[in-house]
């Protein structure tokens, strides 16, 4: 599917088709949201607001439309001058019809507990951000921020395991995760095989530089295999959505002895 069209401009309705979560979802969804230039890099004098153009950010904020919760590391959540969401920045409407929560939280995963209680994540937030965590983490860091309103969740030992961070996100009822990165968070999440789809901006600028790639982490392993879902384009851009490859199920047949 291409934006727009031959026959006229992708109507608002056809891109909440295109990256609403399934029905009927029984335990976390993962979307990840990045942007690129197409000679990929991840940033433009350190930010990735450089690389976006209007239809990028129109696809970032129906993330936040149709979500329980944002996903984001804290390096990424500290560089981009992350705050909490205000009502004003969703889309009221949309999210009564889906039967969401006024507002979705933030979830930020800091294994060092690095965001402050001062932060604007926590006093402008209309929703108390969800801090992942580890055991590792200062106790009086993770005690400050539960003091300060934040939903402190120990989610490893060392360094957070996304599929414990996950799990806790599940039993909140917060099942439809919007990651908005960084790479590392993302790499993590490749290496547990916890990407369900992938939702990635190719800017057409050749950005050069030292700039890092969208994923960063161990090596898992085999490579995750997706498919193509969606492609738009709008002003040079492309706009791509790829889903994780589900296995076929094994068939078993049984020979006479």
């Amino acid at each position: 599917m291409l934006w727009p069209p031959r026959d006229g401009e992708i109507t608002d309705e056809d891109l909440e088709r295109l990256y609403d979560y399934p029905a009927g979802l029984d335990r976390p969804w993962v979307q990840v949201n990045f942007v690129s230039s197409v000679d990929g890099a991840v940033s433009v004098a350190g930010r990735s607001a450089g690389l976006g153009n209007e239809a990028d950010r129109a696809v970032f904020m129906l993330g936040r439309d149709l979500c329980d919760v944002v996903l984001v590391g804290a390096g990424t959540a500290l560089v981009e001058g992350y705050q909490g969401i205000k009502a004003g920045e969703v889309r009221a409407s949309r999210r009564a019809r889906l039967g969401l929560a006024p507002v979705p939280p933030i979830a930020v995963v800091t294994g060092r507990c690095s965001i402050e209680p001062t932060s604007a994540l926590l006093t402008a937030a209309t929703v108390p951000p969800i801090i992942l965590t580890t055991r590792a983490a200062p106790r009086e860091r993770r005690d400050a921020l539960a003091a300060a309103g934040a939903d402190v969740v120990v989610a490893g030992e060392q360094t957070v395991a996304l599929d414990l961070a996950l799990a806790a996100l599940r039993e909140r009822g917060l099942l439809r995760v919007d990651c908005e990165g960084g790479p590392k968070v993302f790499g993590a999440l490749i290496d547990a095989d916890l990407v369900d789809v992938l939702c990635v901006t190719f800017s057409p600028l050749l950005a050069g530089g030292d700039a890092g790639r969208i994923s960063n982490g161990p090596l898992p392993p085999s490579p995750r295999s997706m498919e193509l879902a969606s492609v738009l384009h709008h002003d040079s851009a492309l706009l791509l959505r790829y889903r994780k490859v589900t296995p076929d199920p094994v068939t078993w047949s049984t020979s006479p002895r």
